[in-house]
C-alpha cells in the first residue's frame, strides 16, 4: 500500500467506512453523494463536485470557450427537420 493507504473492511450490503481524515480531504459530509469507478482493479471514488469537474474538463478539450452545446444541438436538430 502507498503512504496514502489506510486498511479498512468490508461490511455487511458491502458498506465500505470512508476514514474522516479522508473525508475531510474529499470535503465529503453525511448524505453526499459520490462517484464510484472501477479502473484496472481498482476502484476509485470521487466527491461528485470533482467528478463534474473532470467531466467539463474533458468536455472542454473538444469544445471551444463560448460554444453552448445547446445552441449547437438546437442548430443540428433544426437542420434535420428542414432535410425532412
Amino acid at each position: 500500500m502507498g503512504i496514502n493507504s489506510i486498511s479498512t473492511k468490508v461490511t455487511d450490503g458491502g458498506r465500505i467506512v470512508i476514514p474522516a481524515e479522508y473525508r475531510r480531504a474529499l470535503g465529503l459530509n453525511v448524505g453526499d453523494d459520490v462517484v464510484i469507478s472501477l479502473e484496472a482493479e481498482e476502484i476509485r471514488i470521487l466527491s461528485r463536485k470533482e467528478a463534474l469537474r473532470r467531466a467539463k474538463a474533458l468536455v472542454r478539450q473538444y469544445v471551444t470557450e463560448g460554444t453552448l452545446l445547446s445552441d449547437e444541438l438546437l442548430a443540428e436538430r433544426r437542420r434535420e427537420a428542414a432535410d425532412d
